[in-house]
């Protein structure tokens, strides 16, 4: 571990002592001029400002100079002296300082700035083209590894900084958006009505995310363990010559061996991101699961607030129409009429019987023959008398259940067989199959999509692993219709038993 990560940071003192809101305003003045590339500032240029505030109208120069020589101390201001334009003895013996801020004070107050904008939620999204970005990257760093490094290594360089930029982005903006979608403001919100009328927004953009997510990262895995450890190597080296080759006044603090170890190690950690580790579930996994979940919670959420709206709904308003209809009506008949369509009968007895003798719906009930009811004694300790019944086994008909469904797995087993060309079943040259191949077929793919290898065991006792060749569409022919679907390709690795 480096020493320099235990040292304390000084830059970071103005932010929580004593004056502290002096020392923050007199280095916001200095982080909004040096955005406007200014770099050196006088005191008299952060007086004036400072005295623009009711909450400086006490402020002295004498207590600016004392908090801008403080600032110095803390290494968070760069104090140069003014020896140009000096008119006098006198001002030379001020010591007339001009004042620049520190590289770290420029970040401190810059991550502030991003913090005051966030607020007190996460922000983040879930950008779906980010994948393909990277995947597009990743595209182009095979083409450098396959062509023999022949491309410029400014080049190189680029294309390798681009990749882990999009590589941290959906690091980041994914993480910080789950963090935001299981924030207790959140949860919060999803709770009110108003959460009604963004339902539909949130779903959406999370399904499109997920479906996004699943399509392109199939192909990134690919490609990840298509690449070996020995072109990175290369590639690493390669970047690492043109980054030591970058002119710095500051000394070089690393080697260019140390530089290499650090740029495959962000390798590893982005196949580590896709692929997993050591036989643990991959981050991307955790992503798709957090995001599932999270449409799942919202769905919950929808349906509980769906209920309660119903259970406290008022109907005052249908009882008032109501009530007007039975206020038009001629004469009291009319109204015990009405009265027995919306309410139905008062005070009736219903009598239940089993009798199922005709399915006729126009039947009148008149027509039915009587049915007699045995009325069972109202006693405690009653209990009705049971023969003894024998058990029925139905071995025979479970026996040929059996060996019909046995039959019926090997006679498919065998067209599977004969589809296979080379240990492989290519969808697109496929002739036209029965329906139930197909069926099998597609359960086997449905499958291999919740797998990170996309390899499955069937019921047949086969290992399969399915990928998906290109972005193109074919077309499944089978002898009930034609099916359009993506281009799959089928690999059986292993043959075993039912």
């Amino acid at each position: 571990m480096d020493s320099s990560w235990l040292k304390p940071i000084s830059e970071a003192k103005y932010l929580a002592t004593d004056n502290a809101y002096r020392y923050r305003a007199i280095l916001r003045y200095f982080y909004m001029q040096h955005e406007r590339m200014r770099q050196y500032l006088f005191l008299e240029e952060v007086f004036a400002f400072l005295k623009e505030h009711k909450e400086f109208q006490n402020y002295t120069e004498d207590d600016l100079q004392q908090d801008l020589d403080q600032l110095v101390k803390w290494k968070n201001l760069i104090a140069r002296q003014e020896t140009v334009n000096i008119r006098t003895i006198e001002e030379f013996k001020k010591k007339r300082f001009r004042y620049q801020c520190s590289p770290y004070t420029v970040e401190i107050e810059r991550m502030i700035r991003t913090l005051e904008k966030l607020g007190d939620s996460f922000g983040g999204s879930l950008e779906k083209t980010r994948f393909d970005r990277l995947y597009s990257s990743l595209v182009r760093i095979e083409n450098i590894i396959q062509n023999d490094f022949q491309e410029k290594r400014e080049e190189i360089n680029q294309i390798w900084e681009e990749t882990f930029d999009y590589f941290k982005k959906i690091i980041q903006n994914s993480a910080d958006y789950i963090a935001y979608l299981n924030s207790e403001n959140t949860e919060e919100r999803m709770m009110s009505e108003a959460f009604l009328v963004y339902k539909e927004k949130f779903t959406t953009y999370l399904r499109d995310f997920i479906v996004a997510l699943q399509k392109t990262s199939l192909k990134i895995e690919k490609l990840l363990e298509d690449i070996r450890e020995d072109d990175v190597h290369k590639l690493v080296a390669i970047v690492a010559d043109y980054q030591m080759t970058i002119p710095r006044l500051e000394e070089m603090e690393v080697t260019k061996e140390q530089l290499e170890e650090d740029l495959f190690e962000k390798w590893r950690g982005l196949k580590e991101w896709f692929l997993g580790r050591e036989g643990r579930e991959s981050e991307l996994y955790f992503l798709q699961h957090q995001t599932n979940e999270a449409i799942r919670r919202m769905t919950r959420v929808v349906q509980r607030l769906g209920e309660r709206h119903h259970n406290f709904r008022s109907r005052k308003k249908d009882f008032l129409h109501l009530a007007k209809w039975f206020s038009e009506l001629p004469s009291l008949v009319d109204a015990h009429r009405l009265s027995s369509v919306v309410f139905g009968c008062f005070h009736t007895k219903h009598l239940i019987t089993e009798n199922d003798a005709t399915e006729n719906f126009y039947r009148d009930i008149w027509e039915e023959e009587p049915t007699e009811w045995t009325v069972k004694p109202r006693v405690r300790h009653y209990r009705e008398k049971k023969k003894p019944e024998a058990i029925e086994t139905h071995e025979k008909e479970k026996q040929e259940m059996k060996e019909k469904f046995l039959l019926e797995k090997k006679r498919e087993k065998e067209e599977l067989e004969n589809l296979i060309q080379d240990n492989k079943i290519v969808l697109r040259e496929l002739p036209v199959i029965e329906p139930h191949i197909r069926k099998t077929l597609l359960s086997w793919i449905a499958k291999s999509m919740t797998k990170q290898d996309g390899v499955v065991k069937t019921e047949n006792g086969w290992k399969v692993k399915i990928l998906q060749k290109d972005s193109s569409s074919i077309q499944l022919k089978a002898s009930d219709g034609t099916l359009t679907m993506p281009n799959y390709e089928l690999y059986v690795l292993e043959k075993g038993e039912m």
